[in-house]
C-alpha cells in the first residue's frame, strides 16, 4: 500500500517486529525511528507521513510531547499511541491530545493491522471532506496514472483528486456520467494510482452478459456443466484476482443476476458454474453507469443492497459542455493522435470557436469523431468550419454574433500548447526528463519548446 507510515519506539526489536508485520500485511512504505527527536525533525524535513505509531515512554522526548508536536506540525497525520502501561488516564489523555487510538503492548499483528487500516480509512475520508471545502483542488501525486485524462477544468481536477484519494483503499467505486465522458479512463486511473497497479485490470460490458452467459463468463465453469462445456474455464473473477474489475453499464444487469453479483461483493467468494465448492477472490470493484440508479431502484429494476455495496465511493464525471475550457487541449491532443504519419492538419480559429459553442451530447467521444472526420477530409491541410458535420455547422452564425458582441477571443492552439507544457513543467518540479515523460514527447523537443518560452 502506498500510505507512508512512521513507527517511533526506543525498542529496536519492537520496531523491527512492527515493520515486518505491516509489510507482510501489504503496507510497503514503512519507516522506523528509535530517536523521537530525530522523528520530530523528519516532519520538518520531508513530506508529512500519513500515519505515526508512537511509543509513549521514550528517553529525551516523551511520546505525548511528540504527539503534540506532530499534531501541530502535521495536523493531517493520524497518530496511534503504543505503550506497555494499560492506564485509562493515559489513554484518555492521548485521545484528548489528538491520537486516533491507544494500543497496549504486546500488540498482536491482527490488532495492529486493523488499527492501522481504521486510522488510514479515517484519514482518507477526512482528506475527501477537506477537498470539498477548498476553492482550488491540490495537485495530483500520481500524475502518470491520470495523464491520459486531459483537463484544466477545476471541476474535473477536483473529481480526479477525489479519485486519487479513494485509489489506495479497497472500497468499491461507482462512476456516473453521461456516455462518452471517459468513465473507463477514470477507472483505469484509479487502478493505476492504487495498491493493485501491478495486477490485472479487466473491463466488462455488463450489457453483453445475460443468463447462463453471465455465470459462465463471470464465474467460469467446470467441464460438463452445460452442453458444449468440454473443458474447465476460468471466469473474469478468477482472472482478475488481486486486480481491478471494471463493470461498465452496470444499470442494465437484469435483477435476477444482480443478487449473484451482490454475493461476491458481500462475501468475497463465488461458485463456478457446475461446482458446489465456494472459491475466495480478492478483487477491487469499480462500476460505471450513465443511468440514474436511484430511479431504477424506485422502479424495482435495481437492487438497493447492490447499489449501496457498489457506492462505497462515488465519482461523477461532468459532461464536456460543463468543462469547455478543456476543448482546445482536447482538440490539440486528438489532432496529434489522428495525424499519425501524415502532416498534422491546422485548425482555423473560426473552426475552434465553433467547436467551443457546440454542446456535445456525445461528449468527448463525439468531439474526437468530429475531428477524425475533419482530418480525413482535410488530408493534412487546413481544418475549417466547412469540414464539420451539419449539426455543428449550424452554430456558425451564432459564433459570429457572439464575436461581434465582444465575447472573449478563443486562444490559438500554440498558446494552449505553451500553457499546457509550462503547467506540466511546474507539476514535475522543473525536472525536464520527468516533464517530457509526462507529456509523451522527446527530451530535445521539450528543451526547444522551453527555450522558445524563455525557460
Amino acid at each position: 500500500m502506498s500510505n507512508s507510515i512512521l513507527v517511533i519506539d526506543d525498542e529496536r526489536d519492537f520496531l523491527e517486529s512492527v515493520r515486518r508485520g505491516l509489510i507482510t500485511a501489504g503496507f510497503k512504505n514503512v519507516r522506523i525511528e528509535s530517536d523521537p527527536i530525530r522523528a520530530a525533525e523528519l516532519f520538518r524535513e520531508e513530506d508529512p507521513f500519513d500515519l505515526a505509531l508512537i511509543d509513549i515512554t521514550m528517553p529525551s522526548m516523551s511520546g505525548m510531547e511528540l504527539l503534540e508536536f506532530i499534531r501541530t506540525q502535521s495536523p493531517n497525520t493520524e497518530c496511534i499511541m503504543v505503550t506497555a502501561l494499560n492506564e485509562a488516564r493515559m489513554a484518555v489523555e492521548s485521545l484528548r491530545k489528538g491520537a486516533y487510538e491507544y494500543l497496549v503492548k504486546p500488540v498482536s499483528r491482527d490488532d495492529l493491522v486493523q488499527a492501522v487500516d481504521r486510522a488510514l480509512e479515517r484519514k482518507r475520508l477526512l482528506d475527501i471532506l477537506h477537498l470539498s471545502k477548498r476553492a482550488v483542488p491540490p495537485g495530483l501525486e500520481h500524475t502518470e496514472a491520470f495523464l491520459p485524462i486531459i483537463t484544466q477544468s477545476k471541476k474535473l481536477i477536483r473529481v480526479l483528486k477525489e479519485a486519487e484519494l479513494h485509489a489506495p483503499s479497497n472500497v468499491p467505486v461507482l462512476i456516473t456520467g453521461e456516455s462518452g465522458t471517459g468513465k473507463e479512463l477514470l477507472a483505469r486511473a484509479v487502478h493505476l494510482a492504487g495498491t493493485r497497479a501491478n495486477g490485472v485490470f479487466t473491463a466488462v460490458n455488463m450489457a453483453s452478459l445475460t443468463g447462463t452467459l453471465f455465470e459462465a463468463e463471470f464465474f467460469g465453469h467446470t467441464r460438463g456443466s452445460f452442453t458444449g462445456a468440454d473443458r474447465e474455464r476460468s471466469g473474469y473473477l478468477e482472472r482478475t484476482h488481486n486486480g481491478t474489475l471494471f463493470l461498465d453499464e452496470i444499470g442494465v444487469l437484469p435483477p435476477e443476476l444482480q443478487g449473484k453479483l451482490h454475493r461476491v461483493l458481500q462475501e468475497g467468494e463465488y461458485l463456478k458454474l457446475g461446482s458446489s465448492r465456494p472459491r475466495k477472490v480478492d478483487v477491487r470493484f469499480i462500476a460505471a453507469t450513465n443511468e440514474n440508479l436511484e430511479q431504477l431502484m424506485a422502479a424495482g429494476r435495481f437492487r438497493k443492497d447492490l447499489y449501496y455495496r457498489l457506492k462505497g465511493a462515488w465519482l461523477h464525471l461532468p459532461p464536456l459542455r460543463e468543462r469547455k475550457e478543456d476543448i482546445p487541449l482536447l482538440v490539440k491532443a486528438f489532432l496529434d493522435e489522428l495525424a499519425g504519419d501524415r502532416e498534422k492538419g491546422h485548425i482555423e480559429e473560426d473552426a475552434l470557436s465553433l467547436l467551443m459553442t457546440y454542446d456535445y451530447p456525445g461528449n468527448i467521444r463525439e468531439l474526437r469523431s468530429i475531428l477524425h472526420s475533419a482530418v480525413n477530409l482535410s488530408r493534412g491541410g487546413r481544418i475549417g468550419p466547412d469540414l464539420f458535420p451539419e449539426n455543428v455547422r449550424k452554430r456558425k452564425a451564432q459564433v459570429k454574433d457572439r464575436r461581434q458582441d465582444g465575447s472573449p477571443r478563443v486562444k490559438p492552439l500554440a498558446e494552449v500548447e505553451r500553457e499546457h507544457i509550462l503547467r506540466a513543467y511546474r507539476v514535475a518540479g522543473g525536472n525536464k526528463k520527468r516533464t517530457a515523460k509526462l507529456l509523451g514527447i522527446g527530451l530535445n523537443t521539450l528543451r526547444r519548446k522551453l527555450e522558445s518560452y524563455g525557460e
